[in-house]
């Protein structure tokens, strides 16, 4: 399968040789001493030259370092909806998007701990351009979206994606991961945009594209953070659109917004998956709609399943009311988790600034205003 080799993960046959080569970089060992912080580095090298596929890598390393991550950044991950997916099988997971890494380890998490099948993980090339982060990315089972293309290499690069997409899926009985939209979602707007269907449909071998979309089993995650790590880094970028301009990341931005990510405060972190959609996709096709028109409707299907099974905490309640000057759900939160809200909110923004301090507050009330189309929020 050589025509995938721009964008794959490593191979089990290529783990040893890959590891051997950043055993001694300095930031393998900044990961290794914060998973192990007792553990000398001789121990951990050593283990490192014994490793042999990805899947030792994922659990005996990344599965420890997310564990180290919760333990110092949060008050623990929960998980509802995995019982409803069966072992050894793949599914396609298309989750709305808050953290660069994150979402994607933390989805692994628990789906190793529930014995179900683990992703290969859709990844922007733009993020991993260092070679050691390409390397990690790489062994960490992640493939990679091609980002900055002419539309003619999109098109080339999309028909690969979803080539390789639906190889992992149906041939290699491997689970993926795949964002509902590029990019993280800033303003707490999660919605799936059409062009990522549209890219997935292009590796169809069905007739009709919503047999496929069955084939493939589409499951909607929705992950949400209490309070986003990264809340204040998103801002620079929302102020920029909201003054109808273009913005341009600075050379380090993403990495790190990484790091904030893994180290910057949590509080509580929840992932729902929801069912496979199969009669909703059955429903669609029965239509006999455009191919255009079915694809805005399983937009439309995984926003449904993504928003009403998105686990609310009291910040989104809190910041909810400060924007609608209301007390209407005071009584989902404490008045020490609202000083403590309006504290990070002091600390994160200006004030004379009404443009950071709408997205800042946006940010975290959207979820509300979302989960209120389906049904009240008690």
């Amino acid at each position: 399968m050589q025509r995938f080799d721009a964008i794959r993960p490593f191979y089990d046959s290529e783990i040893n040789e890959a590891l051997n080569n950043v055993v001694n970089h300095p930031m393998m060992k900044a990961l290794m001493n914060f998973t192990f912080p007792d553990v000398a580095d001789e121990v951990w090298k050593e283990q490192l030259h014994k490793t042999h596929s990805i899947r030792d890598f994922q659990c005996n390393v990344i599965y420890q370092s997310v564990q180290r991550v919760l333990e110092k950044s949060s008050d623990g991950l929960t998980t509802s909806g995995f019982e409803n997916l069966e072992p050894n099988t793949s599914y396609l997971f298309v989750s709305n998007h808050r953290d660069i890494l994150l979402d994607t380890t933390l989805l692994n998490t628990a789906l190793f701990e529930n014995g179900l099948v683990m992703t290969a993980s859709a990844i922007g090339d733009n993020l991993v351009k260092m070679s050691f982060l390409n390397t990690l990315a790489k062994l960490n089972r992640n493939f990679l979206v091609q980002r900055g293309l002419t539309p003619r290499e999109m098109l080339q690069s999309s028909k690969l994606l979803s080539e390789y997409i639906g190889h992992l899926l149906l041939h290699e009985n491997r689970s993926v991961w795949i964002a509902q939209r590029e990019g993280r979602t800033k303003d707490g707007r999660d919605e799936t945009n059409p062009g990522i269907l549209k890219m997935l449909g292009m590796g169809s071998d069905e007739k009709n594209l919503m047999d496929y979309f069955k084939k493939i089993k589409i499951v909607p995650v929705s992950i949400s953070y209490e309070y986003d790590p990264t809340d204040a880094l998103k801002m620079p970028q929302l102020m920029a659109e909201a003054n109808n301009e273009v913005y341009v990341k600075d050379k380090n931005e993403d990495f790190m917004t990484i790091l904030s990510g893994a180290l910057g405060q949590k509080k509580g972190i929840h992932i729902h998956v929801g069912k496979v959609l199969d009669t909703e996709i059955e429903e669609i096709k029965e239509n006999n709609e455009s191919s255009n028109k079915q694809i805005v409707s399983l937009a439309q299907v995984i926003d449904d399943a993504i928003l009403s099974n998105y686990h609310l905490w009291p910040t989104n309640f809190i910041a909810f009311d400060i924007v609608n000057k209301t007390e209407r759900y005071s009584h989902l939160y404490t008045e020490n988790e609202k000083s403590l809200f309006e504290r990070r909110l002091e600390m994160r923004i200006d004030h004379d600034n009404p443009v950071a301090l709408d997205g800042f507050l946006a940010m975290y009330a959207n979820p509300v205003v979302n989960k209120l189309k389906y049904h009240d929020v008690v």
